[in-house]
């Protein structure tokens, strides 16, 4: 978003507008709409700005539910933004550390700045780019204990500070950065401020888990089964005897798995009547093995993520599913016993083979009203399809 736009969208008649538009729709006739509004005597570039910003706000609702309509967005920020219902994760920890002057070093459009309000801590929220810089004060206004500074992170007066966030920016532009040092703020100031105050990082799920200092917790945390990011929390952020966790966010609420390190994984078994697929969180926090022991599970493959038990366990941890039938991984016979049960709808997993999803469905073409998920996997070091219903 450029400097000239953003001020037609902050001005009266540009937020007169844009709250006058009905909920954008992708199904819309916009060409009708912006003829509607032309009409109207709203100039051109006027137009332009609110339909996208528009737009953005439907795109939010996914991270924001109903606060989307009141609030305002860049396409880079909403795409980094963290989400509120984890935005509130971190917010807590600040209060539960007895935390009361937080500052968010590069806030983008000032979601987790908003959480941290919300909990009527003291924030101020830091971000370098002008226009962001603007999205976020405009986000953060109904809070008097916020603040917004157009400012350079990295040398940003902290003295007072009780306790730093940040979520460094990964892009430049379009471009995903690699190396850590390019990041913005960078991960080595990052762990530098750790060393002198409480600090949280948002980072990436996937980061290289060599870059994850001994003395940090470890948080991975996912959202509707979606692993959205790893937390780092240093200090009195972190627990006592907590390294690795996994936080599982969903209909169910928030649950979470905590150990000191990662976990020892559990036997290797026959195939029961049950197979359990771990939350991506789990995987990535290293705490198979963990869940494994709490549902009374065994693995398939000392090297495959799945989970097997004989009897149907409640876990917030994992999706669960019911062994419907057992065959040799074969395409030709797989193809026979789909189009034998009616079954015209099948999702594919697969781990431990290499193998097309979408390309073997293809190939199966099933036809037919039922449906199933199909396991393309090893079990006892041979490939394995297996048949399965979700619980």
């Amino acid at each position: 978003m450029e400097r000239d736009e953003v001020e037609q969208i902050l001005s009266v008649e540009g937020l007169r507008l844009l709250d006058a538009l009905p909920r954008y729709e992708s199904t819309a006739d916009v060409v009708r709409v912006v003829s509607d509004l032309r009409a109207a005597g709203h100039p051109a570039g006027l137009v332009a700005a609110v339909l996208n910003q528009s737009k953005l706000r439907a795109r939010a609702e996914a991270k924001f539910g109903p606060f989307a309509a009141s609030m305002l967005f860049t396409e880079a920020g909403l795409e980094q933004a963290t989400r509120l219902s984890v935005a509130a994760q971190h917010a807590g920890r600040f209060q539960r550390a007895g935390l009361n002057w937080i500052a968010d070093l590069g806030c983008g459009v000032g979601a987790d700045a908003l959480a941290i309000a919300a909990l009527e801590l003291e924030v101020t929220a830091v971000e370098r780019d002008e226009v962001t810089a603007a999205i976020a004060a405009y986000n953060l206004a109904p809070w008097s204990n916020a603040r917004v500074e157009h400012a350079d992170a990295e040398s940003f007066d902290l003295a007072g500070v009780d306790g730093v966030y940040l979520d460094p920016a990964r892009r430049d532009g379009v471009k995903r950065l690699k190396n850590p040092a390019d990041w913005s703020p960078s991960l080595d100031f990052a762990y530098g401020l750790a060393q002198r105050l409480p600090v949280g990082v948002k980072l990436g799920p996937g980061i290289d888990r060599d870059l994850i200092p001994n003395d940090a917790e470890a948080q991975w945390v996912s959202v509707d089964h979606d692993v959205v990011e790893v937390g780092l929390w240093f200090g009195t952020l972190a627990r006592q005897n907590v390294r690795r966790a996994a936080l599982v966010i969903g209909q169910h609420g928030a649950a979470e798995l905590t150990a000191e390190s990662d976990s020892e994984d559990v036997p290797v078994g026959s195939l029961g009547q049950f197979l359990y697929e771990p939350d991506g969180a789990v995987i990535r926090a290293r705490l198979i093995g963990d869940l494994g022991r709490l549902i009374g599970g065994r693995m398939l493959d000392r090297t495959i993520a799945y989970l097997t038990t004989d009897e149907p366990a409640e876990t917030p941890f994992a999706q669960g599913f019911r062994i419907v039938a057992d065959f040799a991984l074969d395409q030709r016979s797989l193809k026979r016993e789909l189009a034998s049960r009616g079954i015209g709808t099948v999702e594919i997993k697969k781990r431990g083979v290499d193998i097309d999803p979408a390309a073997f469905r293809t190939a199966l073409s099933p036809k037919g009203e039922n449906s199933a998920t199909l396991f393309l996997t090893r079990v006892g070091g041979k490939r394995r399809a297996l048949l399965a219903e979700r619980l």
